[in-house]
C-alpha cells in the first residue's frame, strides 16, 4: 500500500490567538492581488462589503470543488460581497490556474502566510466570513455560506454557522499522541471514533524500519475506505460502492500491528468483519482505461535510474517526487493524482526502479501529456478488463 502524503494540510499556526465571533478583525493587508482591478488592498478598504476569505490551494481537491459555489455567490451579490481566495502558492502557479480556470473571484498570494497566521488552521478549504463592519462572523466551511447567510448578514440579522476548529497537532503528532507504540510491540488492534479536526489519512510506515508494512494506522476514514485498504488499497476509481453509506457516513480511526507483513491485510479484514456487516467481492469489468506506454525508448532511458537504493513516497495532486519508483507504481500515481477518474494500466513492461520528480497543472491536462512525452511516455486510450472491488450490504 502506498504511503499517503498529507495533502490536505495548510501550515498550522496553532500557537496564535484565534479570532472570536463578533471581534473586529485586524486590518488585513492583501499585498499581492490577482484577477482584480487592484494589485493590493486592505480589509479597511473593503468596509461596507461582506468579505469572504477562502484559504485554498490548486492541489486541494475539496478546495476546487468549492470554487463554483463561491463564484456563484460572487456573481449573485456583486458589490455587496467580495470573495478573496488566499493561497501560499506562487504568483506563477496561481496565474497558471487562472489561465485554465477563469474566475470572477479575487486571488491573493500570501507565500509568507501572514494572513493565515490570523486564522489558525491545518485543513483547507478554510472559510473566514467578515461582516460589513469588519467583524468576524465565523471560521467555517465554504458550503456553510449560503445565499440565506449572505442575505441575513447584509440585513444585519444574527447568523449561526458551524465553527471549523482544526486539531492543533500536525498529523504526525496526532499519530504519536493517540496511537503510540513502543518498538517492542509485536501485535495489537485499536479502533475508535473520529478525532475531531484531524485529516483523513492512512499510513503503513514505509519509512519506518521497525513497523514497515506490518502496521497500518488510519485517521478519520469512512468504513468504505477501511475496506478498500483491507483488500489491497483499491483506489476509489476501482471501487463500486453499493452500501448507501453516503458522504455523511461516520469516520473511524484504527491502529493495527502484526508480526509480519503477510498478516497485515488478512488481519485487518478479520477485525473489520468482527465489527461490521459490510461485504466485498471482486468483479472483472470491461472499462475504458489509459494504458501507460513507452513511445520513445531513447527519452525513456534518460529518466534517472535509482542508484541510492532508497524508496521515497511524496506525491499529491499535480506533483510527484519519488525515488525508487516502478512503472506499476507510477501508473498508480497517474490514476490517483493525474488523470481524474480514469483508470491507468501499466503497459510499459518495464520493471526498473526510477527516480521521478515533476509537477504539472491538474487544471490543464495537456501539461501532463507534455511532461510524459518528455519522458518518452504516453497514455493511450483502450478498453481492458479491470478487477473492481464491490462493497455492499446483504
Amino acid at each position: 500500500m502506498k504511503q499517503l502524503t498529507f495533502v490536505l494540510l495548510f501550515l498550522a499556526h496553532a500557537g496564535l490567538a484565534q479570532q472570536k465571533k463578533g471581534q473586529a478583525v485586524p486590518d488585513l493587508q492583501f499585498e499581492t492581488i490577482l484577477n482584480a482591478p487592484v494589485k493590493a488592498t486592505a480589509l479597511s478598504q473593503l468596509k461596507g462589503k461582506i468579505v469572504l476569505i477562502e484559504f485554498w490551494a490548486t492541489w486541494c481537491g475539496s478546495c476546487l470543488e468549492a470554487m463554483p459555489h463561491l463564484k456563484q455567490l460572487q456573481q449573485k451579490y456583486g458589490s455587496q460581497l467580495q470573495v478573496i481566495a488566499v493561497t501560499n502558492e506562487t504568483v506563477k502557479r496561481t496565474n497558471q490556474y487562472l489561465a485554465a480556470r477563469p474566475s470572477n473571484l479575487w486571488f491573493a498570494v500570501d507565500t509568507a502566510g501572514a494572513i493565515a497566521k490570523l486564522f489558525p488552521h491545518q485543513l483547507i478549504p478554510h472559510t473566514v466570513l467578515i461582516d460589513t463592519e469588519g467583524k468576524l462572523i465565523a471560521s467555517t466551511n465554504p458550503e456553510a455560506v449560503t445565499d440565506q447567510v449572505i442575505e441575513a448578514i447584509w440585513n444585519r440579522k444574527e447568523v449561526h454557522l458551524p465553527q471549523k476548529i482544526d486539531n492543533p497537532l500536525p498529523p504526525a503528532e496526532v499519530l504519536k499522541t493517540y496511537f503510540y507504540a513502543a518498538d517492542t510491540v509485536q501485535s495489537r488492534f485499536r479502533m475508535q471514533g473520529e478525532i475531531k479536526g484531524s485529516p483523513g489519512l492512512s499510513t503503513t510506515y514505509l519509512n519506518d524500519s521497525t513497523f514497515k508494512q506490518r502496521r497500518i494506522t488510519c485517521l478519520n476514514l469512512p468504513l468504505t475506505s477501511l475496506y478498500r485498504l483491507a483488500h489491497g488499497d483499491f483506489p476509489y476509481s476501482r471501487t463500486i460502492d453499493k452500501t448507501g453509506e453516503g458522504n455523511n457516513a461516520p469516520v473511524y480511526c484504527l491502529d493495527l500491528i502484526v508480526r509480519g507483513k503477510d498478516e497485515l491485510l488478512p488481519t485487518l479484514q478479520t477485525e473489520l468483519a468482527k465489527r461490521f456487516d459490510m461485504q466485498t467481492k471482486v468483479e472483472p469489468q470491461l472499462k475504458d482505461v489509459s494504458v501507460l506506454k513507452i513511445m520513445d525508448p531513447e527519452k525513456f532511458k534518460r529518466i534517472p535510474r535509482n542508484k541510492s537504493g532508497q524508496r521515497t513516497y511524496y506525491a499529491r495532486h499535480g506533483e510527484i517526487d519519488q525515488q525508487g519508483i516502478t512503472m506499476n507504481e507510477f501508473a498508480e500515481f497517474l490514476e490517483s493524482f493525474g488523470t481524474g477518474k480514469r483508470l491507468v494500466i501499466n503497459g510499459t513492461q518495464n520493471s526498473e526502479k526510477l527516480d521521478v520528480k515533476f509537477s504539472f497543472q491538474p487544471e490543464n491536462p495537456q501539461s501532463l501529456v507534455d511532461i510524459l512525452a518528455g519522458m518518452g511516455l504516453a497514455l493511450v486510450n483502450e478498453q481492458r478488463e479491470v478487477a473492481m472491488l464491490v462493497l455492499y450490504k446483504e
